[in-house]
């Protein structure tokens, strides 16, 4: 009662709206491509080409910090037998296995 009505104007449209939405949104995808996505699919690659050229003997690092030398590979799953030392054994997933370490590795250690 005490307050009058307002009204707004009607203003002029938006200039260029559509085009330039459009644009921002290819911009911003192609900015995820190659910032996001592309690395991304470049590592994943890597450890697969990794885990399938894994072989007995290969001085190897996990994920977790163990150096060891593979003992035994079970092929009919994705479990790797560790050789840290002489006596001790420790079964991992090949999955953690993160680098191939150059042959005379644990030696130098």
């Amino acid at each position: 009662m005490f307050i009058p009505m307002a009204y707004a104007e009607a203003g002029a449209a938006p200039q260029g709206g559509g085009l330039q939405t459009l644009i921002m949104l290819v911009v911003f995808g192609l900015i995820f491509y190659f910032m996001i996505y592309r690395p991304q699919a470049k590592r994943t690659k890597e450890h697969k080409n990794l885990m399938s050229s894994l072989s007995k003997g290969d001085e190897v690092l996990t994920n977790g910090g163990l150096v060891g030398k593979i003992a035994k590979i079970k092929a009919d799953d994705d479990f790797v037998v560790l050789s840290l030392n002489d006596q001790t054994n420790v079964t991992i997933q090949k999955s953690f296995i993160t680098a191939v370490l150059p042959k005379g590795s644990l030696q130098s250690l």
